[in-house]
């Protein structure tokens, strides 16, 4: 039933328009451990056609490193990045649920009230 009610509140939405016109050749998961601190690799992680970037790996400072292209976000809700500059307006941010805590920030957000 819960999952139910969250659903009605969610608008109907579908994948951006370039991101649906996107034919995966070369995909990349980037992830949050900290693997790429030093590796300069960021120059071709960005010339990947589709950058999956994962939890709160931050991007801001380590660009050298990590890139800074940002297709898609995949985090659980207790794993999203604090700074609203680890959004970019042109990336898909998509959260991760499968806890009923998750689901009770989903709703939170959905309605605007605090946990």
């Amino acid at each position: 039933d819960k999952l139910k009610d969250l659903l009605e509140l969610l608008p109907e939405h579908d994948l951006p328009e370039d991101l649906k016109s996107k034919h995966c050749k070369r995909c990349v998961v980037v992830g949050s451990g900290g693997i790429l601190h030093g590796s300069e690799l960021g120059h071709l992680l960005n010339q990947f056609d589709i950058v999956i970037r994962l939890n709160d790996a931050p991007v801001q400072g380590y660009t050298d490193h990590v890139g800074n292209k940002t297709t898609i976000r995949m985090t659980y809700p207790e794993g999203a990045p604090l700074s609203e500059h680890e959004y970019p307006p042109a990336s898909l941010f998509v959260a991760v649920l499968f806890k009923s805590v998750d689901f009770n920030w989903l709703q939170a957000m959905l309605r605007n009230e605090t946990l």
